[in-house]
């Protein structure tokens, strides 16, 4: 576990929480290596978090940084003041020293993580991984689920991960972007591993100035390609904007399943907050305000288009209302993910669709010999027709919808492909 810096006596908010969150990851730990800068003298916070560490009982471990050569050893010798015997000359940039470290903390390992790390082929032999997305045939489902949790800034994403967890992982906080690094938190769900990962707001390229945010974004759209299910995150009283359709449609095009949260229901029920239209031209009216689920839902729709698929569940992360339902729709999902049809089953569907009704030219339309599904995560179909022409769009939501209607595929994308019989 990375931690943020720590500054022990700082009641800011901001490093408080980040000091609560340590003193979480130092319980958890089997070892816990303290970083220290070699080209800057020891401070008073530092002594101080060397007391408090060597109070866990804990295997220490002193990890000098930026010594990107032999003829810094010297400073080593100021860093022995801190009473640490474990200490490591180390530059993280360039992974000198680091070799060492680890095999130091190798040693003091407890059996079954020392196993892990020193074969880390063993965890995925188990299933305790999920590799990346594949287009190749599987009958064994992953045995973990990873979830990124995803939204602009401030739309509660945090106050989801830690309702779903039962702990304060999080740092929850009115600023915007109080998150920039992932957090990782994994809970047992009916015997699977479910990984949450509670990702940085998205903003505007123009609104992202700061180097950090450039790097949180980044990551963040990294998780989203590592997930299986994103659940995107909507705040009622603002509805789903320009960026919301943005982000979203990063989780749409790299084929991650999708669950749509509106969350910060209970402020506009309430009527402490008013609801902003999805758009300008579409402005709700007071009367029919979004509490008026069936209603809102549509006007969610049309800003969001490309995720027909995508269930929505609306909930306070606040509260904890409606979030119990997250658990067992993202089970649904995964599955749905994962489902596979027989090249038998889709040629006898294929035969009860009426092509005529698909609102494309007659020049675009190709005559579909068979059909047959390539791969799952997502679901992928491969078609073969008379000509290797790129299918119209009409055409291909037309035959989407049509497999929809058939084999469910919730929350899923699904990918067509084309290819002409030889």
């Amino acid at each position: 576990m990375d931690t943020g810096g720590i500054v022990p006596d700082d009641k800011d908010f901001i490093p408080a929480e980040i000091f609560r969150q340590a003193r979480v990851a130092f319980e958890e730990a089997a070892a816990i290596v303290m970083v220290v800068d070699a080209r800057t003298e020891i401070a008073g916070p530092d002594r101080e978090l060397a007391r408090l560490l060597a109070r866990t009982g804990k295997p220490l471990f002193l990890a000098v940084n930026k010594m990107d050569s032999d003829k810094q050893d010297g400073l080593l010798d100021e860093f022995h003041v801190l009473g640490m015997r474990n200490m490591f000359p180390i530059s993280a940039e360039h992974g000198r020293g680091i070799d060492d470290l680890l095999d130091a903390i190798v040693k003091v390992l407890p059996a079954s993580a020392k196993a892990t790390a020193e074969d880390p082929s063993a965890a995925l032999r188990a299933g305790t991984e999920v590799t990346g997305e594949s287009t190749e045939e599987t009958s064994e489902e992953p045995h973990e689920i990873k979830v990124a949790i995803i939204g602009h800034p401030n739309v509660g994403k945090s106050t989801l991960l830690n309702q779903l967890t039962g702990t304060s992982r999080a740092i929850v906080s009115p600023i915007p972007g109080t998150t920039r690094d992932s957090i990782d938190e994994v809970i047992q769900y009916k015997g699977r591993k479910i990984r949450f990962i509670d990702t940085a707001g998205i903003r505007r390229k123009g609104k992202t100035r700061l180097m950090a945010e450039k790097l949180s974004v980044v990551m963040a759209r990294k998780n989203i390609e590592d997930a299986d299910i994103v659940l995107f995150m909507v705040d009622a009283t603002e509805g789903a904007s320009g960026l919301d359709a943005n982000i979203a449609g990063y989780a749409h095009e790299s084929g991650r399943s999708v669950i749509i949260l509106v969350n910060k229901c209970d402020l506009v029920a309430s009527g402490e907050k008013r609801a902003i239209s999805q758009s300008k031209t579409a402005r709700i009216q007071d009367a029919k305000r979004p509490h008026d689920r069936a209603l809102y839902e549509e006007r969610l729709r049309y800003g969001l288009k490309f995720l027909s698929y995508a269930p929505v569940l609306f909930l306070s992360a606040h509260t904890g209302k409606g979030t119990e339902k997250i658990l067992p729709l993202i089970e649904k999902v995964a599955a749905e993910r994962r489902k596979r049809i027989t090249t038998g089953e889709m040629n006898r569907f294929l035969k009860t669709v009426d092509f005529d009704r698909a609102s494309v030219p007659v020049s675009k339309r190709v005559k579909i010999y068979y059909m047959t599904q390539a791969g799952v995560a997502p679901p992928t179909f491969v078609l073969f027709t008379d000509r290797a022409v790129k299918l119209h769009f009409s055409y291909q939501r037309f035959l989407e919808n049509q497999i929809r209607h058939a084999f469910g595929f919730i929350g899923s994308p699904i990918w067509i492909k084309n290819r002409a019989r030889d």
